[in-house]
């Protein structure tokens, strides 16, 4: 059994290891060609590069609280406009509006002379027509109104209106005494006597200011002024002779 065993050498570890006398590059190759001189290694050249600055974000500002405020105010601000343009709408499409109408149907004349210190002293009549064409608006006419008729810009004479209430499509007739006093009117009787001669017309301004309050339903709304400016053309301005309108026509608007 001693005869079939086999010693294999073994190999000394402590022996010098073989070295590869080859040299590690070929003989003609140039140190420069060498990446690795003395031990080092140099990095591979990359091409230069372009620094950019660097924008750094601001952190976003505090809103002050006058800022806040104001927001606030433009908000509520815009939500009343809405809610008005909103409650308009809705009343216009349930009540429908229509404006009145006004029209100047007879003027009578029953002083219309001088006296003895030039003063000229006027008396009108007028008939006035006033239509609600409303379905669901009521007008109540207050106090505070006024009336004044004028030759060019010259006031004839003045009234006022009556207290009333004019329901749903009513029409009423008014009939309005207006009296005044001019002085130094040598002037305005010589132009009224000029122009009837040479047009054989006389151009008379009747201009009314009413207050008035609506009343929608059972709800009766703020008080507004009504204005109506209507103008005349008439033959003559005489106490003597009946007086014939040739032309009338009447603008209306009103204000809060």
């Amino acid at each position: 059994m001693t005869d079939n065993q086999r010693i294999h050498p073994l190999h000394d570890v402590e022996a010098p290891a073989h070295r590869d006398s080859s040299p590690l590059m070929p003989r003609n190759t140039s140190k420069s060609d060498n990446p690795i001189e003395n031990g080092y290694q140099h990095p591979p050249t990359q091409p230069p590069q372009r620094t950019f600055p660097v924008n750094h974000s601001k952190p976003p500002k505090k809103r002050s609280c006058c800022c806040k405020f104001f927001c606030w105010i433009f908000s509520i601000l815009l939500i009343l406009i809405v809610a008005i343009a909103i409650t308009a709408g809705v009343l216009y499409l349930v009540f429908r509006p229509k404006l009145p109408k006004y029209s100047v149907d007879k003027l009578g004349i029953t002083q219309f002379n001088t006296t003895g210190n030039n003063s000229l002293s006027v008396t009108f009549n007028v008939t006035i027509t006033a239509r609600n064409p409303n379905k669901k608006i009521g007008l109540y006419y207050v106090g505070g109104s006024h009336i004044t008729s004028w030759y060019e810009d010259t006031q004839l004479c003045e009234g006022s209106l009556p207290k009333f209430y004019q329901g749903h499509r009513n029409t009423t007739v008014l009939n309005l005494p207006m009296t005044g006093q001019t002085q130094d009117a040598s002037g305005l009787l010589n132009a009224i006597q000029q122009q009837q001669q040479e047009t054989g017309n006389i151009p008379i301004n009747i201009k009314v200011k009413q207050p008035v309050r609506i009343k929608l339903g059972k709800l009766k709304l703020f008080k507004m002024n009504f204005r109506v400016r209507c103008k005349l053309v008439v033959d003559n301005l005489s106490a003597s002779e009946d007086i014939k309108i040739s032309s009338s026509s009447c603008k209306f608007k009103f204000r809060l």
